[in-house]
């Protein structure tokens, strides 16, 4: 098995730390060197120009959706040539009252080419193993739909 590993880093910086001052600013450093800055979202008051980890959550499930796809069509036999989806997360109270992302929606548009093209049965077959084989919705409680596909 694996692991896969985060640093999380925030600071005060001697800011005031009132509920509606403090800065949610922070960074997610990985291993390999790359950054990302982080921030709540700006409804609970955070930085528009920085990831929040909801949109984040919502960015993983697609991701791993998207990269599982790929897999599971390249066995196949079909030959995809690009994969866009403008994945949407929703934010509501789940069964026990607390806020969660209930729902992803994910609203792939894929392109193929090459004599094999999938049908629409194809596709779903496709999206449902992607689906069951992806880690992180195999993590998770959130409904993930695909979406028009």
């Amino acid at each position: 098995m694996s692991e896969h590993k985060a640093n999380i880093i925030w600071s005060r910086e001697g800011k005031d730390f009132g509920y509606k001052n403090y800065s949610r600013d922070h960074v997610w450093r990985f291993p390999n060197g790359v950054e990302v800055p982080g921030s709540a979202a700006p409804a609970y008051l955070g930085n528009a120009d920085r990831v929040d980890p909801e949109g984040a959550f919502v960015a993983a499930l697609s991701s791993c959706h998207m990269l599982t796809f790929l897999a599971v069509a390249s066995m196949k036999g079909f030959v995809v040539d690009s994969y866009n989806d403008e994945a949407v997360g929703h934010l509501n109270k789940n069964a026990a009252g607390k806020m969660a992302v209930t729902q992803v929606d994910l609203h792939p548009k894929i392109a193929f080419s090459g004599a094999k093209q999938p049908t629409a049965a194809d596709l779903d077959a496709l999206h449902d193993k992607a689906h069951k084989e992806c880690f992180i919705a195999n993590s998770v409680t959130t409904e993930v739909k695909v979406v028009g596909a």
